[in-house]
């Protein structure tokens, strides 16, 4: 079967609802190709599909479009795995047992119970994926989708402020002099493209446009979604959800590996019966847990706050302690210093 013949996969292959099915073929929509063009608001008047249908069916369209194009073969993903730096944490010890950090091209959910540190290490990434190659780091930019709107612009400034400052310290040659120049509080604001969500649907709509927009900026290497669970609180329909959550786990699949880039997605805590005893798991259930490649668990301890590694391919099972500082997410043993000894700079 050659490529061409593969693209032509009809939309009654698609896995979506019979009656949804129906509007699209009715409407003349065969091929998913005919779906991939058009906007969401553009489908729904056209198919006579609620909003929500026509998410679900450009979702969808799109989710099997990336499958039947032609995939990288195990060589070039080394390649870039090579060629693209790990995201550091400023945390020395969690980046250690990370391997280097947060991996580009791979899913990590930070899950936890509120106030425990899930935004500050978020609004930190955003700041470190922007550090100069020429310090250590990818010199990237940042998509952040806030759903609770636990974005606080003050706080990425004194994030950024305590960043410049230590790299500022480090300076060495001509270059990472040039570099400094450039990276500045109001450049790392300006490279931080933020989203707001208050629903699921808007959620999905991003998610969708995201392609177009990566495209459009491909010095992108850091997806935040701060909260992926928050949309879904209220949400009945569980087998509705779990189609849903589970479209947005495939798009994640593809935008982590296509465009080389780290997506980071804080997960709430729920609580779950267990042989008779009642645990806390992380939220949206088990399917949704095979969704990240990483999962990385931030909770208290007596007065500690601690991280444990408790799913990845690459990495033991491991705890470190953490704190969060007036300049960030910091080690603990190092905090007093305000600088630390990351593998960054």
């Amino acid at each position: 079967m050659t490529m061409k013949m593969k693209m032509q996969r009809t939309v009654t292959g698609l896995s979506l609802s019979p009656s949804v099915k129906v509007k699209l073929v009715s409407a003349g929509f065969q091929f998913t190709a005919d779906l991939l063009n058009l906007k969401p608001l553009q489908l729904s008047k056209e198919a006579g599909l609620s909003q929500q249908e026509a998410l679900e069916v450009l979702q969808a369209a799109r989710t099997d479009g990336d499958r039947a194009g032609a995939g990288l073969t195990a060589l070039e993903l080394l390649q870039q795995e090579d060629d693209i730096r790990s995201i550091v944490t400023f945390c020395s010890q969690l980046d250690t047992v990370l391997g280097g950090g947060l991996p580009v091209g791979k899913i990590t959910e930070v899950c936890g119970a509120p106030g425990v540190g899930k935004t500050q290490l978020c609004l930190q990434l955003a700041v470190d994926v922007q550090v100069p190659p020429c310090f250590g780091g990818i010199g990237g930019q940042v998509i952040y989708i806030d759903t609770e709107g636990s974005f606080l612009v003050q706080r990425v400034v004194d994030v950024a402020t305590a960043v410049v400052r230590h790299c500022s310290q480090l300076v060495e040659d001509d270059e990472q002099q040039i570099a400094m120049t450039a990276f500045t509080v109001e450049s790392i604001l300006s490279n931080i493209f933020l989203v707001r969500c208050h629903d699921y649907v808007e959620l999905l709509a991003e998610l969708h446009l995201l392609l177009d927009f990566l495209s459009n900026h491909p010095k992108v290497r850091l997806l935040v979604i701060d909260s992926v669970a928050f949309p879904f609180r209220q949400f009945d329909n569980l087998s509705q959800r779990s189609r849903l959550l589970n479209g947005i786990a495939q798009q994640l699949i593809t935008l982590a590996t296509k465009h080389c880039i780290s997506v980071v997605i804080t997960n709430q805590m729920t609580t779950r019966l267990r042989g008779g005893q009642s645990q806390l798991v992380p939220a949206l259930g088990e399917s949704w847990g095979h969704a990240p490649t990483i999962r990385l668990h931030l909770y208290w301890e007596k007065s500690q706050r601690l991280a444990t590694i408790f799913k990845s391919p690459g990495h033991m099972d491991t705890t470190v302690q953490y704190q969060i500082t007036s300049d960030g997410f910091r080690d603990v043993e190092l905090a007093a210093t305000k600088e630390t000894g990351s593998n960054c700079c």
